[in-house]
């Protein structure tokens, strides 16, 4: 059984769309696979991202956080002879 589809339409700029075309070409596919392909990259990226902020936000909320004047006090170490460990 084939999964239900939906045509989506989008304008980009030549220069990417040639891209797109010398790619597809290049790997023997087609422009609609390169495009799935870039598509649900970015989906997953961005579902990623998104996950780790909310598990960030998780952690700010039940206090697991470094002061932000350690963390500058670390950082400011890293040009040094003796670098300072990493904050916890």
């Amino acid at each position: 059984m084939t999964a239900a589809t939906k045509v989506l339409t989008v304008h980009v700029p030549l220069p990417l769309a040639d891209k797109v075309d010398q790619m597809a070409s290049r790997l023997e596919r087609s422009r609609g696979w390169i495009m799935k392909q870039a598509l649900s990259a970015w989906v997953a990226q961005e579902e990623e991202r998104d996950r780790l902020t909310q598990e960030a936000l998780s952690d700010v909320d039940a206090g697991r956080v470094i002061d932000h004047l350690a963390v500058q006090a670390w950082a400011d170490s890293l040009d040094t002879d003796q670098p300072l460990p990493l904050p916890r």
